[in-house]
Parts: C-alpha cells; structure tokens; sequence
C-alpha cells in the first residue's frame, strides 16, 4: 500500500477517536454468559444476545462434541460440491417444522441470509419496499437486487400503503415487503398483523428477519409471527443469539424459495457449510427451546423488574416489551463515559453510538437473559445509580 492511503486510513480512524466514536472491544476469558471474566475481573454481563442463557449450556457443549466425533470438525468445501451432512439436512427440516414453514436453507450467518436472499428471488420488474430501521443485511441485501426499491418510516403503515401503492402504480410483477421482527437498537416490534393486512391488499409477500426473536417470543418461542399470530412468507433468522449463540444463519419459506436459493443464492454457493459441532448443538437447541417455558417466564419477569427499576431510578427509556431495554443518553462520549464507569463497578454493557444508531441517539442498549438472578439485577441497578450520577447522566 501507497503511504499516502495508509496516512489516508490514519487520519480517518483519528476523526473517529476524535469524535468519540471509536469501537474498542474487550477480552473474555472463558464463556459467554450472565457473568463473563475479563482482564482477570468477574463482570455482570447486560449487553449478549443469550436470551435464554444458553451459550454455556453443558446440553449444547455436549451435543457439539458428539457432532464432532460422529461428523468431524469441518466440512472443507460448500455443500453442493461435497459438505452436505445427513445433521445438515435434518437441522433444516427441524427449523422448518418449529417456524411453520415447508422447508429451510442453513447459512453461515444471518448476515449471509439476508445477504443472499433477495438477488434470486426479484428482478428489475420487481419492487421491495423496506422498514427505515432494517438491519444492516437487509439493506445490503437489497442492494444485490436489481428490483426496485422504496423504503418506509420505521413502523409507519401509513407510509407503507403509500409505498405499496407507488410501487404497484409503478407496474411492480411482484412486491416483496420486508422488515425486520424486532428492531435491535430499540427493542420495539414491528406491527405484523398491519403489514400482512396490507400486504395482502397490494397482492404482495411479507419477509421478516426474527433474529431477535426466535426462540422466546411466542408460543413456545416461535418468533415474531407466532406472537403477533399472523402469517408471513419468508423468515430469516440466526442461530446466534437464543438458539445457543454460536453462528449460522437460516431463511424458512416454502419449498420452491427455498429450492431456488440452493440454486442462486451466493452466499450458500460459496461459502463452506456449517461446522457439525454448530449443527448438532443447534438441534438440541431446538430441543430445549419448544420446552423452555419456564426459561421464557424467567427472561419476561427479569425484563419487567429491570424496566421498572431503571423508570424508578430516573433514566429515559424507550417503552416496549422485549427484552432488549434501550437507556437513551444522547451524546456519544457521554455514553461511552457511562459504559466505563459501569465497568469500574463490575458491570458490562456497550455504548451504541453513530453509524450504528443515528448521531444524537447514543445509548447503552441492556438486554435481558434468563440466567441473571434477582441479586444480579439488584447489584446492576445499584451501579447505574452510581454511575449515572459520576458521569451526569442522572442528577
């Protein structure tokens, strides 16, 4: 490289520490979970997608060994030249069962099903109307298609039928709404039962990526759908977060969707299959998630009890009833200060800050596991206090 683009690349991670936005990441030493050690510390952890504390489950430790000693460690190839597994196959067809659907494609990550979604399925006769707050695959996803794009505010079912009814006075084949289940960085869930209902009278095909919901909202944790209790057409979903928090990703649709994305969709052609130790600890995952009742009570009845010790100790929420459990600080730097000083008192969350949220919205985004105990939450709202008045987020 030139030294000119490397001082290029100098001067611009500058302005990013400059600005207070630079991203630092910590060291864990160990396993994920409600309590994590870093740099020899033992930390409160309020800020992983392990909903329902299964990341160091023994179940799915277990199980991913077996998988390696039946299946082996990798798979050294993608799976239409010679990484299909007979674990694979069953793991799709168990997805499809648990969301509903006639057949499911596994991916490396979420990121790479939506990613490789939406370029086999639309062409440039075709229209895609998406949620402003979508996640960032989504978007790039959309991007890949030659279809034609319209974008509405976040949750607005106004301006959905606005965009709906553009892209059909626009001659649109066929119309792909797409949005996300629950939106990350709020914890607010999108208004299904209004989507489907418009959808339905613009003749178009509803797409939702759950990650953030697969596995404790719901009936026996089937995600956004099962809750709102309409149906969609695609979902999209990771195998990341609650169902044991490794990786892989998945789209459930019917069968010819599916079909078509063994055959077109990029990041499936060329990207190696899953590991079978993910595979097999994903299918105990399932498992234990259809009887996990009492693990989802557990996560809703932590979620109230923080909520409402946060409202009482006078931090600014954003309201909802999902886990995650945004604290709205505004200011970037004030936000990271806020983080580091929670971290001094043995608690570890992240600051979220532009481009990740919009400029002005900075936040530390907390979110709720079944593993924390009554104690933990306790101990955590005690530190907020503390923290928040150290740093001047609370009077």
């Amino acid at each position: 490289m030139t030294d000119g683009f490397m001082d290029h690349v100098r001067d611009t991670l500058t302005t990013i520490a400059a600005e207070g936005l630079m991203k630092r990441e910590r060291l864990i030493s160990g396993a994920q979970g409600a309590h994590v050690a870093v740099g020899g510390r033992n930390l409160l952890n309020l800020c992983a997608n392990n909903y329902l504390g299964l990341a160091g489950d023994p179940r799915l430790i277990s199980a991913a060994g077996a998988a390696m000693q039946d299946h082996g460690y990798g798979m050294a190839s993608v799976r239409f030249i010679c990484g299909t597994q007979d674990i694979h196959a069953e793991l799709e067809a168990r997805l499809a069962q648990f969301l509903g659907m006639q057949a499911a494609i596994l991916f490396g990550s979420c990121f790479d099903a939506n990613g490789g979604l939406f370029e086999p399925l639309l062409e440039a006769e075709d229209a895609i109307v998406s949620d402003a707050l979508n996640h960032a695959s989504i978007i790039d996803g959309i991007r890949l298609s030659k279809a034609r794009r319209y974008r509405y505010a976040n949750a607005d079912m106004g301006d959905l039928e606005a965009q709906l009814h553009q892209a059909r006075a626009e001659g649109a084949r066929h119309i792909l709404v797409a949005t996300d289940g629950v939106f990350s960085m709020d914890g607010y869930l999108a208004p299904l039962g209004a989507i489907r209902q418009l959808a339905d009278q613009f003749g178009a095909w509803v797409m939702v990526d759950d990650c953030h919901a697969t596995g404790f909202m719901g009936p026996q944790g089937r995600g956004t759908p099962a809750h709102a209790g309409v149906p969609v057409d695609i979902v999209t979903g990771t195998l990341g977060k609650a169902l044991g928090g490794a990786l892989g990703g998945y789209v459930a649709a019917a069968a010819p969707v599916v079909d078509l994305l063994r055959q077109r969709a990029r990041p499936y052609l060329f990207s190696n299959a899953l590991p079978p130790a993910v595979v097999g600890a994903a299918l105990t995952a399932l498992g234990i998630v259809e009887a996990a009742d009492s693990l989802r009570a557990q996560l809703f009845e932590n979620s109230r009890y923080w909520r409402a010790g946060l409202t009482a100790a006078g931090f600014r929420l954003l309201a909802g009833e999902h886990p995650i459990i945004p604290v709205m600080i505004g200011d970037a730097p004030l936000a990271q200060a806020f983080a580091t000083a929670l971290d001094k008192r043995g608690v570890m969350v992240a600051a979220f800050f532009y481009p990740v949220v919009p400029k002005g919205t900075a936040r530390i985004r907390t979110q709720m596991n079944a593993a924390l105990s009554r104690d933990d939450l306790d101990f955590a709202l005690q530190a907020f206090a503390a923290a928040g008045r150290e740093v001047g987020v609370l009077p």
